[in-house]
């Protein structure tokens, strides 16, 4: 089946079987090796992508759902350099071995995005979904609570 999507800002077109998941595509198809493939399931966190606008586990989600949708990854949140969020998550050492941060970042985009000033507990409840074996969470939470302190205007977040 034929399907366009945006992603990333680039209009896409590609050939796929009905049950693929859009993180299959996104990653095998169109080599964005950002999206994570953890649990498969959902749980994990570790695939989360905005589709049009929205977190979504891309695991869970049929690529043929997402034909006509916008899809950001991680490689779409920063062209050039660093975003803020990034910077602060590499500064607060909200990454070790770095595999849930990619649907980190993209779940700290919106909400910071959605609400530019979360308390601690609004940041830890907008993360609760997203699994981290490394970290403890806290330089996830301190990382983005840094860049809702120095300008929440400048997150990154598309759209």
């Amino acid at each position: 089946m034929k399907i366009t999507i945006t992603v990333d800002g680039r209009t896409r077109t590609a050939d796929c079987e009905p049950r693929r998941t859009l993180a299959d595509l996104l990653r095998h198809d169109l080599g964005l090796t950002g999206v994570h493939v953890g649990c498969e399931q959902g749980a994990c966190g570790s695939c989360t992508v905005l589709l049009d606008g929205a977190t979504a586990r891309s695991c869970c989600v049929l690529a043929v759902q997402a034909d006509g949708s916008e899809v950001t990854t991680v490689e779409g949140l920063a062209t050039t350099s660093l975003t803020p969020l990034q910077e602060s998550f590499r500064r607060h050492h909200g990454l070790q071995c770095g595999f849930c941060t990619p649907g980190m970042l993209v779940v700290a985009v919106e909400l910071l995005r959605d609400n530019p000033s979360p308390t601690e507990a609004e940041i830890r409840t907008a993360i609760a979904g997203n699994l981290c074996r490394c970290t403890g969470y806290h330089g996830i939470v301190a990382a983005i609570a840094a860049v809702r302190d120095e300008d929440p205007g400048t997150s990154g977040s598309p759209g």
